[in-house]
């Protein structure tokens, strides 16, 4: 069975956390000044929700959506033709001893709370949740 991040056990150590975060800042820094050469790139706006460091810290895997949610598999098809440049734009600002390689997922958390608070805005559950109180 696949791991995915929601999966529980043994977490994250504080330096993949702190990586995770550094490298996130950074390539958000980078999409949003347009530091790279793809215009197909710089005309999307892309948030990166989360960044995920491999125990080694020799892959980073991104978590990104583009603004609004539309054109998700274009905004991921643009990232992963770019992600060598990106990496090196990403490394500029990083003072890591070596880049780690880059990889671009969809971020599906926003999709997640939208789907409980559509579960918990349904009678039967908030009857349920009530009773409780």
């Amino acid at each position: 069975m696949a791991k995915n991040r929601f999966d529980t056990g043994p977490g994250p150590s504080q330096r993949q956390l702190r990586v995770g975060e550094l490298i996130r800042r950074t390539l958000s820094d980078v999409l949003n000044r347009g530091d790279h050469h793809d215009p197909d790139l710089g005309r999307m706006s892309i948030t990166v929700g989360e960044v995920q460091a491999s125990p080694d810290l020799k892959i980073a895997t991104a978590y990104v959506l583009p603004l609004g949610g539309g054109d998700a598999e274009l905004a991921l098809s643009a990232l992963r033709k770019n992600r060598h440049e990106l990496r090196r734009l990403v490394a500029k600002g990083l003072t890591l001893k070596y880049a780690p390689e880059l990889r671009f997922k969809i971020d599906e958390t926003f999709d997640r709370m939208d789907d409980t608070r559509r579960m918990f805005s349904q009678d039967a559950v908030r009857r349920d949740v009530e009773s409780d109180d």
